[in-house]
C-alpha cells in the first residue's frame, strides 16, 4: 500500500494561519476601531470625518509628505554621488567602505540620531567648541530640533539604502563603454550623464521608492531629535493613542498611513523587479 500523498495546498495552511493571527487580525482590529467612534455619533465614518477635518491631521500629513520627499531627494543626490566615488574612483579601502554600507543598513535609526545629537545637539560637541572659543554661554547650533534637523538625520540614515542598489548596478556596468567614451574625448560629466546615469535609473528608482516608504513611517528619528514642532503621521498616532487616549482617531491616522505605505510599497516592488535590486 503506497504512502498517502498530502495535498500541496495543505502546506500553505500553517503559514497562512500564523500570518492571520499575528498580522491580519490586529490589522483588522485597527480598521474596526477606526470605524467605531468612541462617542457613538457621526456614523461609521464619523471618526474619519472628524480627523480629516482637523488642522492637526492636515498639518501632520503635509509635514510627513514633505519630509519624506525631501529626504528621498537628498538621499538620491548624495547616494548617487557617493556610489560613483566608491565604484569608479580607485582609492585604498573602497571595498571596505562598500562592505561597511551593508553593515550600516542594520543600524537602528535612533543610533544615528543619537550620534548627531552628540555633535550638533544643544549641549553637543559643536556648541561646546563654540563656547570654549568665544566664551559665549550658548552655541549657535540648534537646528537639530527643527524640521531641517529631522531632514538631515533622515538623509544621513537612509542614504545607504540608495547606495546599496546603485553599487550593485554599477558592478554590472560594462567598463568597456566607459573606456570607449573616454577615448572618444567625452568628459567625466558627459560620461556620467550619457552612460552611467541611464544604467543607474532603475536602481535609483528602486532605492528612492524604498526610502520614501521608510521615511513616511519613520518614528524614532523624529522622536530622538526632540523636534517638538515636527508632527508626522506616526507621531500623531502616538500622540492620539498614548497621550490623549483617543484610540479611534489614532486608528484612523494609522489606516491612512498604512494605505499610503502599502501603495508606495507596491510601487517599490514593481520598480525593484525591473531594476533587479
Amino acid at each position: 500500500m503506497g504512502a498517502r500523498v498530502v495535498p500541496s495546498w495543505l502546506w500553505a495552511v500553517p503559514p497562512v494561519v500564523v500570518l492571520a493571527l499575528v498580522f491580519l487580525y490586529p490589522l483588522a482590529l485597527v480598521v474596526q476601531q477606526s470605524l467605531t467612534p468612541e462617542n457613538g455619533g457621526g456614523g461609521v465614518f464619523g471618526a474619519y470625518a472628524s480627523v480629516f477635518a482637523s488642522h492637526g491631521f492636515r498639518e501632520a500629513l503635509g509635514t510627513t509628505v514633505w519630509l519624506a520627499v525631501g529626504a528621498t531627494v537628498g538621499c538620491l543626490a548624495l547616494g548617487f554621488a557617493l556610489a560613483l566615488v566608491i565604484a569608479f574612483v580607485p582609492f585604498p579601502g573602497a571595498k571596505g567602505v562598500a562592505k561597511f554600507i551593508d553593515v550600516f543598513l542594520s543600524f537602528p535609526s535612533f543610533l544615528i540620531t543619537l550620534a548627531l545629537l552628540f555633535i550638533y545637539g544643544t549641549v553637543g560637541m559643536a556648541n561646546g567648541v563654540w563656547s570654549d572659543l568665544t566664551g559665549a554661554a550658548d552655541g549657535p547650533f540648534h537646528f537639530l530640533a527643527t524640521p531641517w534637523g529631522v531632514l538631515l538625520a533622515e538623509i544621513t540614515y537612509f542614504t545607504p539604502f540608495v547606495m546599496r542598489p546603485l553599487l550593485a548596478a554599477f558592478s554590472q556596468l560594462d567598463t568597456a563603454q566607459l573606456e570607449v567614451a573616454s577615448s572618444l574625448g567625452a568628459r567625466p560629466a558627459r560620461i556620467i550623464r550619457r552612460v552611467i546615469l541611464p544604467e543607474a535609473l532603475p536602481a535609483l528608482a528602486a532605492g528612492g521608492s524604498l526610502v520614501l516608504v521608510m521615511c513616511l513611517n519613520e518614528f524614532g528619528i523624529v522622536l530622538f531629535t526632540g523636534a517638538k514642532d515636527v508632527t508626522t503621521l506616526p507621531m500623531l498616532v502616538y500622540g492620539k493613542a498614548i497621550l490623549e487616549s483617543d484610540y479611534s482617531a489614532a486608528c484612523v491616522v494609522a489606516v491612512v498611513n498604512i494605505a499610503i505605505s502599502v501603495g508606495l510599497f507596491g510601487l517599490y516592488r514593481v520598480v525593484g523587479k525591473r531594476a533587479g535590486a
